[in-house]
């Protein structure tokens, strides 16, 4: 079977799935990104870009603009893939940036897999965060016109997937009709409870260790989506009832998702300096992005895990925090619902409340054998749910059948994650 993979940053959610497939001899595999990261071996990548002009289009049609840019620069580089004699059996890729767009022209004959993150919807992450209200209609037809491409995307695929349930039913019905539910995976036999797991935070400070009163905040970038301003004004509070208790947080300065920090500052430089008088910065480490092998360590280490999150994409974070028995604190909110129930494998807390989020932190750590078994059932239900050896199996067989032009039964994929 001949695959073509195509995301920006490639592996991306495809890092077990393309891995798998490169492995056996009988595949041809190659990829298409933009950005350089490590790759699976026995498999190719052919690297594309464009330089972004200024907009031309119409201000609710900038985005689309870009889209049709990236999905042109794509099709002109599976051009050059053809011309060399690379016809896929089967496309299988992330459509978000517009990249998979106009790859069935360029390949009619090849079936095409397509990752559907998201769907935007006003009534989920668009209105939900109270402090930022909506002022004018034009953002809602800018948030209509932002799905176009992707809706471009599903009449140009075959077949889809969505990696949560909620995820799924944002999903206009007759897209859901045609898309499975199977999450990527987690690696429980990697990602797992240490108990002589340590970390460091430089000469100044002894190494974390399990036991240790550690709290943890990871996001790729520290920002309101991800609710970093409810955990950075929870945190005084904290910190102030727990005078042994550190904070290690885990994130860049930039934007993943909505709108950028006022005066051109970045979220963290604007709340932090919200409540910089009110913080011991000597219990607060802010550690930027590290790599993997720390970032898993930090999870062995931590005795509470906060995940705040928009009704939006779920983290993988949060799922590898469960698999490493953390007490995660999450919010009540989609789709972290799905995965976590209060008080059988974690803990929820209102989203918009750094009272009651302070609150469940330092009941957390007053009491860490309460929630020994939380914590083994956070594990539990990845194992159960989530686990790469369970969700692999379903990816590969599910793009068997759409490659051979076979049609999946979309309600069986469903109900697996029911």
């Amino acid at each position: 079977m001949r695959v073509l993979f195509v995301h920006q940053n490639f592996p991306g959610q495809y890092k077990h799935i393309a891995a798998t497939l490169a492995r056996d001899p009988t595949h041809e595999v190659v990829a298409l990104a933009v950005n350089k990261h490590p790759v699976p071996p026995r498999l190719r990548v052919v690297y594309y870009g464009f330089k972004r002009p200024p907009p031309q289009a119409h201000p609710l049609a900038v985005e689309f603009e870009h889209r049709m840019m990236w999905g042109e620069a794509a099709a002109l580089a599976a051009e050059n893939l053809k011309k060399e004699g690379f016809f896929p059996d089967i496309i299988i890729g992330h459509p978000g940036w517009g990249e998979m767009l106009f790859l069935p022209d360029v390949w009619p004959q090849a079936r095409v897999l397509s990752y559907m993150e998201y769907y935007y919807r006003k009534e989920t992450d668009f209105l939900f965060d109270r402090a930022s209200p909506v002022a004018v209609s034009a953002e809602y037809w800018k948030l209509r016109a932002r799905n176009a491409p992707l809706l471009m995307a599903i009449e140009a695929s075959d077949w889809s997937v969505s990696p949560t349930r909620w995820q799924w039913q944002q999903l206009p019905d007759f897209a859901r009709a045609r898309t499975s539910i199977i999450h990527e995976g987690i690696d429980t036999q990697v990602v797992r409870p240490a108990a002589n797991a340590s970390v460091s935070l430089g000469r100044a400070s002894s190494p974390c260790r399990p036991g240790d009163e550690v709290i943890t905040f990871v996001n790729r970038n520290l920002e309101p989506y991800r609710g970093f301003h409810m955990f950075i004004r929870a945190l005084p509070e904290i910190l102030r009832q727990r005078p042994r208790a550190r904070a290690i947080i885990v994130g860049a300065s930039g934007v993943s998702y909505g709108k950028r920090a006022p005066n051109g500052q970045s979220w963290r430089e604007t709340l932090v300096r919200e409540v910089a008088d009110q913080l011991d910065f000597s219990r607060v480490h802010f550690v930027g992005a590290i790599s993997y092998q720390v970032y898993l360590q930090l999870l062995q280490v931590s005795a509470a895990h906060v995940y705040l999150s928009y009704p939006f994409v779920l983290s993988w974070s949060m799922l590898e925090a469960m698999a490493c028995e953390c007490l995660v604190i999450g919010s009540r909110t989609e789709p972290v619902m799905e995965v976590m129930e209060h008080e059988r494998n974690g803990l929820l807390v209102d989203f918009f409340s750094p009272d009651e989020i302070a609150a469940m932190v330092i009941r957390v750590l007053e009491e860490p054998e309460k929630y020994r078994e939380l914590r083994r059932a956070a594990r539990e239900t990845i194992i159960q749910r989530y686990d790469l050896r369970q969700c692999l199996p379903r990816h590969l067989a599910l793009i068997s059948t759409v490659a051979a032009g076979g049609t999946p039964i979309p309600h069986q994929s469903v109900k697996e994650y029911a």
